[in-house]
């Protein structure tokens, strides 16, 4: 059975010092052991928040990475600058990195492949936008995600990724696809997985939703058969928001 993963993305918010703050009183919470808890603090958080979570359940991402190990590439975090503080899951494709940095495919596969080969768990962020929804492109911009995405990426390689299905249009709006909407678009992601590798392959990979989850909706959203966690935005950087969704179950 797939273990459900609920991973908050605090983006660009809290400082070094709030952030302390705040995993200070998510580990007094007593939080549910069914769910594997994922924080993707901000670069600068990642050496102070690593160290308060050895020890705990809780695992330690990052929102972002570039595919080399060193060079002159000014501003950017390489794979091995995420390990060596402890990181274990890495976000990559989010959809405002795709939109407000023109990250495309072809980068977001050599990053993916690079995250892999040392040992890092990316989260595989895949969506569409408004526009696309309404006019009836959702599979096939899903579909060319997808497969562009976990290009070269052998069967063994490709199941250490957990897909993060997060509707651009949901994102930070509000909005949210009803649980049908996002039952139906996953089960379709679930299928093409399963054409480009096994049906075992497909019934075994993790797929999240994101897109304004929160507390009100969560317990919908998990209850649907193919949906196996969230990728939660503003919901987590309030603790007790954040306690509730990993507890949906209790």
């Amino acid at each position: 059975m797939r273990k459900k993963i609920i991973a908050g993305n605090w983006k660009m918010n809290t400082t070094a010092t709030e952030g302390k703050v705040f995993i200070e009183k998510l580990l007094q919470k007593k939080l549910s052991e069914k769910v594997d808890i994922v924080v993707c603090v901000p670069f600068t958080h990642l050496c102070s928040v690593g160290k308060m979570l050895k020890g705990s359940s809780m695992k330690l991402g990052a929102q972002n990475m570039y595919f080399d190990e060193n060079g002159a590439y000014t501003g950017e975090i390489s794979p091995l600058m995420l390990l060596d503080l402890g990181v274990e899951y890495v976000i990559l494709g989010h959809s405002e990195r795709r939109s407000l940095f023109q990250e495309d495919d072809e980068l977001i596969n050599r990053k993916l492949q690079s995250a892999l080969a040392h040992g890092l768990k990316p989260i595989l962020c895949v969506g569409e936008n408004l526009e696309e929804r309404e006019t009836g492109k959702v599979q096939k911009v899903l579909s060319y995600q997808l497969r562009k995405g976990f290009d070269n990426l052998s069967r063994q390689e490709a199941s250490q990724v957990v897909i993060a299905y997060e509707p651009i249009w949901a994102i930070g709006t509000g909005k949210t696809a009803s649980d049908e909407e996002a039952e139906e678009t996953i089960f379709f992601i679930r299928k093409t997985m399963g054409e480009m590798y096994d049906s075992e392959f497909s019934e075994n990979i993790r797929i999240q939703y994101g897109g304004s989850v929160k507390p009100s909706n969560i317990k919908g959203l998990m209850n649907m058969k193919n949906i196996d966690g969230a990728l939660v935005g503003g919901a987590s950087l309030n603790v007790e928001d954040f306690e509730q969704l990993v507890n949906y179950e209790l």
